[in-house]
């Protein structure tokens, strides 16, 4: 009875340590989130590497805040968790609302308008790979397709692809030069 116990333990605690998830947050951002969120959306389904190329590259000035927060995760992943850069992909980059900043401005007739200077919260969640166990099989199939396919059978097919184009292109060649040629020789005539 604990035999089997223990197995369901190990097997508890091996699916915990699986995943980790490393936070990293920025508060009262002034920026309003729905600008930052088009910037997150952008880079939520990137890898690391390129999420952080596309957000230097990227001319808005909320892809600054966004980088800053991405590189703060990383940072508490590699020196708090001691994680390397390849073992991690972003989960998720939530942007929330904060308290907006109410303020007013005078306008003609003694009225006045409001102005709401808006702020956010930006999370990036950032958690373990799985392990790469799946990526033989799609290699091993393309071994087995390659074996399958003769060498003269795709260089005969090729061939005659190549005939099939290249007497379309020059029939069509032909047609257009006729055309101008009379073109050219109604214009001389007039």
């Amino acid at each position: 009875m604990a035999k089997w116990l223990k197995e369901l333990w190990l097997k508890l605690k091996a699916n915990w340590i699986k995943k980790m998830i490393v936070k990293a947050t920025q508060k009262y951002t002034r920026q309003t989130a729905r600008k930052v969120r088009l910037v997150a959306d952008v880079v939520k389904e990137m890898p690391i590497e390129s999420a952080l190329k596309q957000l230097a590259v990227m001319e808005r000035r909320a892809s600054l805040v966004v980088l800053k927060t991405l590189r703060q995760a990383i940072a508490n992943a590699i020196n708090n968790h001691q994680l390397s850069l390849d073992q991690l992909q972003i989960k998720n980059i939530v942007v929330n609302e904060a308290p907006t900043y109410k303020r007013w401005r005078a306008v003609s007739r003694g009225r006045a308008h409001t102005i709401l200077k808006r702020s956010c919260h930006i999370c990036v969640e950032l958690e373990t790979k799985e392990p790469a166990t799946k990526t033989e099989k799609p290699l091993e199939k393309k071994a087995e397709q390659q074996k399958t396919l003769k060498p003269a059978d795709t260089k005969k097919s090729v061939k005659a692809d190549i005939k099939k184009t290249s007497t379309k292109q020059s029939t069509t060649i032909t047609k257009k030069s006729v055309k101008t040629a009379k073109k050219i020789t109604k214009k001389e005539n007039k």
